[in-house]
């Protein structure tokens, strides 16, 4: 899961997460599932963490599962990158049902 960087030399930090966000300029909101076990009650608990991502390209969309590399701070929420989209999210009538419920902007 993680990978040597060739000019530092340090171990890259990446997270799997879905995009539940994209509506802004070359950026996207990553939603990152994780389970741990409460240390009280020993039971396997999910959680999840949210993460704003720098997109170049606007690539990544709604749905899609992608992989984020941590990075020096972008602005003053961005703090991860966009590697690359791992699986495409399901296009078309979720799309539409979107556009039809949200109204005109």
């Amino acid at each position: 899961m993680t990978e040597t960087s060739e000019t530092t030399g340090r171990r890259a930090v990446l997270r799997i997460g879905t995009v539940t966000s994209d509506k802004m300029a070359k950026s996207i909101v990553v939603r990152v599932d994780r389970t741990v076990m409460h240390p009280t009650y020993k039971k396997i608990v999910r959680k999840h963490t949210r993460l704003v991502a720098h997109d170049e390209k606007n690539e990544a969309k709604v749905g899609d599962v992608v992989e984020v590399a941590f990075s020096r701070p972008i602005s003053a929420t961005k703090r991860w990158r966009l590697v690359r989209v791992v699986r495409a999210g399901p296009r078309g009538a979720a799309a539409a049902g979107e556009q039809a419920a949200g109204g005109a902007r």
